[in-house]
């Protein structure tokens, strides 16, 4: 299954902008007034990876399969959208679908562009849509509680319903899921079917104009240190730039971007984070007939990895024969690594690393 990155924010401070410039898409409609998106925008990106390039290069396979990513433009969020204030149910629907939220915060001033607040502020604008977003949990959780007190006698519910209580109380705290203390220093883990919207890995993006970009602005520094105490990346980018990318040529994109001294684009800065916030890593493998990423949690073992590629793969699985992808590169071929002695047989319990060429065997 490819990433999916919820796209969220109040309304106006450039989401749908920067949804066409990630997926070159421009689907989404863009205004200047509130709720200019209601139904959610959807597109399937391929990711950008330099090394599959390389390899590609050098194999020349009919065909070349990157890894995917799913971008979703969410309709703005307001106060009280936890009680449908708004678009609020439906804004709180799609982004229970996203693994990763990328928080798009308003970090430019321009009297042309209308802020639902009245004025631009990060730090109330990302108290607003976290206290939302808190608070659709708190009552999704009393939902929870209140089903699970009317069972008597069960004393595992007995245990999960003290816990669904401190729960509660971290969220009343004006804290999110994903700061509610584990059983070790470790911030606590929520399987997806809790449905928990706070306990979502988060991406900020401070979303700043032309003239910032070389700037590390009041809003910018806010934002920033607010990113800091929730231990969660940020990422600074300028959407209406990143819009003007689309429809250029490799070599004129690098200029424009070299003009304002990015060094990478938004779509490779936002997916190199996601992979990151999630823990995941790529695997390739290589042959005449088709160069492919495949995306994996880290630390999986080659069954699983092969897995991901087909169940039956997983199922039969012998072994892996795994190249390290600097020797690959180096050496050229799959055969001169081979004859080098870098092909290495792994079992099953290898766990594959970031960018290994994989080539399994198995039993149907």
């Amino acid at each position: 299954m490819p990433l999916s990155i919820g796209i969220i924010g109040l309304p106006n401070v450039g989401k749908s902008t920067l949804f066409n410039a990630l997926t070159k898409a421009r689907n989404a409609e863009t205004a200047n007034y509130p709720f200019c998106t209601i139904e959610p925008n959807k597109a399937t990106t391929p990711v950008p990876d330099r090394r599959l390039d390389a390899l590609a290069d050098l194999v020349k396979p009919q065909k070349l399969t990157r890894a995917t990513v799913d971008f979703i433009d969410i309709a703005g969020l307001v106060r009280g959208a936890s009680k449908g204030e708004g678009l609020g149910n439906q804004f709180l629907a799609t982004v229970r679908e996203c693994a990763v939220l990328l928080e798009v915060v308003r970090c430019f001033e321009d009297g042309n562009i209308s802020h639902v607040e009245g004025r631009v502020d990060p730090l109330r604008d990302v108290e607003t849509l976290e206290t939302e977003l808190i608070l659709a949990d708190m009552q999704s959780l009393e939902k929870r509680l209140e089903r699970a007190r009317k069972i008597k006698g069960d004393k595992a519910l007995a245990g999960q319903i003290q816990e669904w209580e401190r729960l509660l109380s971290h969220l009343d705290a004006g804290r999110p899921a994903a700061t509610a203390p584990g059983s070790g220093a470790a911030p606590r883990q929520f399987p997806p079917e809790h449905g928990l919207l706070t306990a979502k890995k988060i991406i900020y993006c401070a979303n700043v104009d032309e003239a910032s970009l070389a700037e590390n602005t009041p809003h910018v520094r806010a934002l920033a240190g607010h990113a800091r105490e929730r231990g969660a990346p940020l990422v600074v980018l300028c959407a209406r730039i990143e819009e003007e990318l689309q429809g250029l040529s490799p070599a004129e994109r690098e200029e424009l971007l070299s003009s304002y001294g990015i060094a990478e684009g938004a779509l490779e800065k936002v997916i190199r984070t996601g992979y990151s916030a999630l823990g995941l890593i790529s695997f390739f493998t290589a042959g005449p007939k088709e160069v492919r990423a495949w995306t994996i949690s880290e630390g999986q073992k080659a069954p699983q990895g092969a897995g991901v590629i087909h169940s039956d793969f997983e199922r039969g699985f012998i072994r892996a024969e795994v190249i390290a992808y600097d020797d690959y590169l180096r050496l050229g071929s799959e055969a001169a690594a081979r004859s080098a002695g870098l092909l290495r047989t792994e079992g099953r319990d290898y766990a594959l690393r970031d960018a290994d060429v994989v080539h399994f065997l198995f039993n149907v």
